[in-house]
């Protein structure tokens, strides 16, 4: 499934960067800006703390991990990404996880790296069929339950294919309705919602609250592939704007290809939003 960095030297830049008040409290351009370290896998599984390291001179502040082929902190421990992340200025907020027989263990991890969510990443059972969608609902609850008594927050992540529908039932309609809205948080990929031709706006309406994290993503006009923020079809200013009714708390970017390198797109990610006045 297609998916998934000069620390600030100016006095009002610091400032900016170091507010960490959520923007359901306090507006949007008091949101510090956050990074799916997806987006980067590659430069993460070849030098982990190098990589953090470049995020946070680049101005990312909030980082959410990613399930890898070196486990859920690309070779890091739980320990050792609470430790690099607290002395580079990041806090991690969340991971990408997969619900398995290692569930617990997941939790676990997860509450001993610090971090706040924990976000399923992808359905644990497959099937295009309603039916699956409200049993996927059931498993999604019970695993919020494991969170909570760690105190973590539990999440899923969409991708485009759950806004297929079956008897003009929409399946992503489905998982917010039959899911625990106190104990089930979505995570908006906003880049694959309008990939999926739907309007996130239409969600934020509809289900207020409910979307705690985004990931802030572009899409390219004439195809599903992400690009650099402003280039793409996503209306990325009108969503930001409209932050508060969504409920959010924390935006992670997220791109998957790139013009140049992940680095670079990194980069011009940051100083896009920058413009914006985070």
């Amino acid at each position: 499934m297609p998916t998934r960095r000069h620390f600030l030297t100016t006095v009002g830049a610091l400032a900016a960067g170091a507010l960490a008040v959520p923007l359901a409290a306090s507006g949007a351009k008091s949101q510090r800006i956050g990074i799916q370290l997806y987006t980067v896998r590659e430069d993460m599984l070849r030098d982990a703390k190098g990589t953090l390291a470049r995020l946070a001179q680049l101005g990312y502040r909030e980082i959410e991990s990613a399930s890898s082929a070196k486990g859920h902190y690309y070779g890091l421990s739980a320990k050792e990404i609470k430790q690099v992340t607290n002395d580079l200025g990041l806090s991690l907020r969340s991971s990408h996880v997969h619900i398995d027989q290692d569930w617990q263990r997941t939790v676990d991890e997860a509450a001993e790296a610090g971090q706040e969510y924990l976000i399923c990443s992808s359905m644990p059972t497959t099937g295009q069929t309603l039916s699956n969608y409200e049993r996927v609902a059931d498993v999604f609850n019970r695993s919020a339950e494991a969170c909570q008594k760690a105190n973590l927050r539990f999440g899923y992540h969409n991708h485009e294919y759950e806004f297929a529908q079956e008897n003009g039932q929409i399946f992503y309609d489905t998982l917010l309705s039959k899911t625990d809205s106190k104990l089930v948080h979505m995570e908006l990929d906003l880049g694959w919602v309008v990939a999926a031709g739907q309007d996130p706006l239409r969600y934020f309406a509809r289900y207020p609250g409910r979307f705690p994290l985004w990931h802030l993503k572009d899409m390219k006009r004439d195809e599903a592939v992400s690009t650099e923020l402003g280039t793409g079809r996503v209306n990325v200013v009108q969503l930001l704007e409209n932050a508060k009714k969504s409920g959010l708390r924390y935006f992670f970017v997220e791109q998957e290809e790139y013009s140049t390198t992940a680095l670079d797109s990194a980069k011009r990610n940051v100083e896009y939003l920058r413009k914006l006045g985070y």
